[in-house]
């Protein structure tokens, strides 16, 4: 019940386009001005590039400027892993002339250490410092190697209970917990839902190793449970922001949805607006 309260006292926040304030400085590529909504706020509001695994990213981008987001994380369908360095560059004035920045590639799964040492060279040339990847376990100590050559964030992405790979923040810190500290956890926090576990408590414990996180809502919390529009789920969303702010997290909140992705536009608008509205009703 207070949570509906809540809701219908931010509802119309919700329908504004509030900015959030972005954290990131300028990169390889240039960045977009800088927005200050709340100066607690270090986190920015992202897109998984994923969420458009059916769309070409002039398409994707046009969605993204109707939603005002600024930031992705790159997938390799819209950027091949191979491509040319001129390539790179054409993909990233594409970006800029939409005012959208690249922070970040993948996810990149990684089975040998010839994937792997693809996608570190990948990221290097996009001209990011992040990557989010899903290695086998045996490729750990190699992953680790690469963080230390490259300076990069590795960011292992969790996937619930659907595979056995890092179902949950726990699991992949009790993989990575002993390794460099730069390699740590996409927080999927309707996956980590889905598998048992509460993403306010995890983000809490596992903060200082959560370099990336995919926001979303999921209809129930165990393995039955799809993603949902935000807000319309189980997933206490205002707890979570609450979180995100008590830890001071400073990466991206990157929004997946999967609920329809061939006509995902008005599921992820009506997500950012309530994630919006949660920001500005949350003082």
């Amino acid at each position: 019940m207070e949570r509906r309260i809540f809701i219908r006292k931010t509802g119309a926040a919700m329908l504004g386009a509030i900015a959030l304030p972005i954290a990131s400085g300028e990169g390889l590529y240039g960045s977009p001005p800088v927005k200050t909504a709340k100066k607690e706020d270090t986190f920015k509001l992202a897109m998984a590039g994923y969420s458009f695994v059916n769309f070409g990213i002039d398409e994707s981008l046009k969605m993204m400027q109707r939603m005002d987001l600024h930031y992705l994380c790159i997938k390799d369908f819209h950027l091949p892993l191979k491509s040319s360095d001129a390539e790179i560059k054409a993909f990233h004035d594409k970006l800029k002339a939409k005012n959208v920045t690249g922070y970040g590639v993948g996810p990149i799964y990684m089975k040998t250490q010839s994937e792997a040492d693809i996608a570190f060279d990948y990221a290097k040339r996009v001209g990011v410092k992040l990557i989010v990847g899903v290695p086998n376990h045996e490729l750990l100590p190699y992953i680790e190697s690469k963080v230390k050559e490259y300076d990069f964030k590795y960011a292992i992405h969790i996937h619930g209970p659907d595979i056995k790979l890092y179902p949950n923040a726990k699991d992949v810190m009790e993989h990575v917990g002993g390794l460099d500290a730069r390699m740590g956890i996409c927080l999927d926090i309707g996956h980590d839902t889905r598998d048992g576990f509460n993403p306010a408590d995890d983000l809490k414990k596992y903060h200082a190793r959560v370099f990336d996180i995919h926001i979303k809502d999921v209809t129930a919390a165990d393995k039955s449970g799809k993603t949902c529009e935000m807000g319309r789920g189980v997933i206490d969303i205002p707890a979570f922001v609450k979180m995100l702010r008590k830890v001071k997290y400073s990466g991206a909140c990157s929004l997946e949805f999967e609920k329809d992705m061939t006509d995902p536009l008005a599921g992820l608008a009506e997500s950012v607006g309530y994630f919006r509205g949660v920001l500005s009703g949350m003082k």
